[in-house]
């Protein structure tokens, strides 16, 4: 295996470099996915029945939490490469740590959200717009929920084999992808909680 000291340890051999670029392929294909979500939730936003619409539900202060929590964890876990990037393994794991502790507490946020919904009646039955909104939330929420797992299995391989060209790829890939999640949720908090709770 041919190793170029020149580039990060991410992309230092050809088949990093594929498997980054099949990554890239890879999160086209959850584009899709989640743009598939947001057009039904679209369609069906005001197909309440007789249930509530989201300005009868959304709290903003638990969202602006998820927001707050979803976006630091993007900041850590880009400290978390830059510091794999320069070879300290402590800090990159300390990093990663704090990343996937922030992605506990906006699950355990979404998770009281749902709870609260459903104490109110607004469940997955309620009506289309409740059906859209939580199908989209709960694969958001499940795409955050593997990638905790995933995360804690990339730490234990660090903790195990160190920073190699291979731990440092599988990394790397990991961050590409909890950015897409901060990315995604980006798009739900402007375009569903903050257009639901003025329209």
């Amino acid at each position: 295996m041919k190793i170029d000291s020149s580039l990060p340890l991410e992309y230092s051999t050809e088949e990093n470099r594929l498997k980054i670029f099949g990554f890239w392929i890879f999160l086209g294909a959850e584009i899709v996915l989640f743009a598939t979500l947001f057009t039904v939730y679209f369609t069906l936003q005001t197909r309440t029945g007789s249930g509530p619409n989201g300005a009868e539900i959304f709290e903003l202060t638990p969202v602006l939490w998820e927001t707050f929590l979803l976006l630091t964890s993007s900041f850590t876990i880009g400290l978390g490469v830059h510091a794999m990037r320069i070879g300290n393994k402590k800090a990159m794991m300390a990093f990663f740590i704090i990343t996937l502790l922030l992605g506990l507490g906006f699950l355990a946020i979404e998770i009281d959200e749902f709870v609260t919904y459903v104490n109110e009646g607004a469940t997955i039955r309620t009506s289309a717009f409740l059906s859209a909104l939580m199908t989209l939330l709960g694969t958001h929420g499940l795409h955050v929920t593997f990638g905790f797992f995933w995360g804690v299995a990339i730490l234990m391989q660090v903790a195990s084999r160190g920073l190699n060209p291979q731990t440092a790829n599988k990394a790397f890939i990991f961050s590409l992808y909890w950015h897409f999640l901060d990315v995604v949720w980006i798009f739900i908090f402007s375009f569903v909680y903050l257009k639901g709770l003025i329209s």
